[in-house]
């Protein structure tokens, strides 16, 4: 996997993926940025939940569950004094679909986090505490 990081401005840099995307990143104003992309910490905690919620939504739609939505709605703590790691997660998965069974949600929201989640396993090998819950909500 590789990765390249621009720099185009003050605190404004464009970060290209080995597979050809492109994300713009910046900082705040009172660090110099004018607030143009995400902050590294953010675009980190956004890989996190997308990375977890690929996982939940090939699971239930593995197990054949009739999955119409999926959102991951994560909480974030972060160390007071620099570098100002994670010291917590919190993963919320909404998911939505018709007659889903709970038993399979909470089988592929625990699989994820214990055995195919990179970003999140990775993160929790160190010292930030993650957790997850979720919600089904039925199809209207």
């Amino acid at each position: 996997m590789q990765a390249r990081i621009k720099w185009i401005e003050n605190m404004a840099f464009v970060a290209e993926s080995g597979s050809g995307h492109a994300v713009v990143i910046d900082g705040p104003p009172e660090l110099g940025g004018r607030n143009l992309g995400a902050r590294p910490m953010e675009l980190l905690l956004m890989g996190v939940g997308a990375c977890s919620s690929v996982d939940v939504v090939m699971i239930l739609k593995k197990g054949r569950q009739p999955v119409t939505d999926c959102v991951c709605e994560l909480k974030a703590e972060r160390a007071a004094v620099e570098p100002k790691v994670f010291t917590a997660i919190h993963l919320q998965f909404i998911v939505t679909g018709r007659g889903l069974n709970p038993m399979q949600v909470q089988r592929a929201v625990q699989l994820s986090a214990e055995k195919y989640c990179s970003a999140s396993i990775m993160l929790s090998k160190g010292e930030v505490t993650i957790t997850h819950g979720f919600e089904i909500r039925e199809s209207t």
